[in-house]
């Protein structure tokens, strides 16, 4: 069975940095492309960035263009996100989806930027 536990949320001043980790198995995680959602306090999910099958193609939401990037290591069936210059309206609950078949998701990890 798909299984995605994301890590590294934590608390951060605005202007900080955090890295989210997403540990995959129970799929050929090589094959599918895969995204990092979130959901602030009181909103709906919004995508955050995705990314292909071998990493090739990448996209970010424009209110994190430049600021976040997203990776990932077929070997390690590893999903990344850098987030650098993070600000407060970044706080929220952040998800790793699978984005082929069902889009199962983790739990989430939570960010919250705050002074």
């Amino acid at each position: 069975q798909v299984q995605l536990v994301e890590s590294g949320g934590g608390l951060v001043q605005p202007g900080g940095s955090l890295r989210l980790s997403c540990a995959a198995s129970g799929f050929d995680f090589s094959s599918s492309p895969m995204r990092w959602d979130r959901q602030a306090p009181g909103e709906g999910v919004e995508w955050v960035a995705l990314i292909n099958k071998d990493g090739t193609i990448r996209r970010t939401r424009d209110s994190v263009k430049d600021r976040f990037t997203i990776s990932r290591d077929n070997a390690k069936a590893m999903l990344y996100l850098q987030m650098n210059n993070l600000k407060t309206d970044d706080t929220g609950l952040y998800f790793c989806v699978k984005s082929s078949g069902d889009g199962e998701r983790g739990q989430g990890t939570q960010v919250t930027v705050s002074t």
